[in-house]
């Protein structure tokens, strides 16, 4: 029987600015061209989550309205089951507000929308400008992921999110603002869960991060066989120069 990736979408019709979705498309692509399957579900609100009845689990972002409803829903409802999908080793992905809401709390303004508690972070509405604009950071995901390598994307974001002290960046901020425009780090990484502000989509432009969420997702110890990534990597490079990396 061909090997299949299974994918959960967390409220694809509330999560899903900035074309976030073209994650999920290519992600089904890539996929395809390895002649390896691929299964797409969705978890609304109000509906639980299967922590085994995914690989990989996808959330991205949404108005401060939808972001509202989302956070309740996860902490009251997904919770145990998103807990359990990453403590088995599953891969989970969160863009932007659905990076903030993988923390523990989120201040909006006089309310504080309550996070998962996935990982070690807090984000705070700040009153400044704004962190918009194209960005670049350094990560290291290991060997299989062929070590330091650059991520970039754009992001707009009005949050400032604070890793706890135990918390891991995804990476360093080669261009751009990250978390927080202070520290010098963006998005966060626990295991087989990441973090980023990082969208636009963001697996586009970095199909080495999708492969290696395929590869991780499925428990493969090796690289995915390689493919013709001549688009990908213009894109790639595209990316980098409009972030001046």
């Amino acid at each position: 029987m061909a090997e299949t990736l299974r994918v959960c979408a967390l409220y694809p019709d509330l999560m899903n600015i900035y074309a976030d979705r073209g994650n999920l498309l290519l992600l089904q692509r890539r996929c395809a061209w390895r002649g390896i399957g691929f299964e797409l579900t969705a978890s609304g609100l109000g509906e639980p989550l299967d922590g085994d009845g995914a690989d990989l689990f996808y959330i991205g972002g949404g108005q401060d309205r939808d972001q509202r409803l989302c956070a309740f829903d996860l902490a009251e409802v997904k919770r145990e089951g998103l807990h359990a999908a990453a403590e088995r080793g599953a891969a989970v992905l969160a863009v932007c507000g659905g990076y903030q809401l993988l923390g523990r709390s989120y201040e909006l303004g006089d309310e504080t929308l309550p996070g998962v508690g996935l990982v070690d972070l807090h984000t705070v509405r700040s009153d400044a400008p704004r962190l918009i604009g194209n960005i670049a950071i350094e990560v290291n995901l290991g060997e299989r992921a062929g070590g330091v390598r650059v991520l970039a994307g754009f992001e707009n974001h009005g949050g400032r999110t604070h890793l706890g002290p135990a918390a891991q960046p995804l990476g360093r901020v080669l261009k751009g603002h990250g978390n927080n425009g202070e520290d010098g780090f963006e998005g966060i990484r626990q295991r087989n869960v990441i973090g980023t502000y990082m969208h636009g989509p963001l697996l586009p432009k970095n199909a080495w991060l999708a492969d290696w969420l395929i590869a991780t997702a499925l428990g493969r110890d090796a690289p995915l066989p390689p493919l013709d990534d001549a688009f990908e990597a213009a894109a790639h490079v595209e990316a980098r120069r409009a972030a001046g990396a």
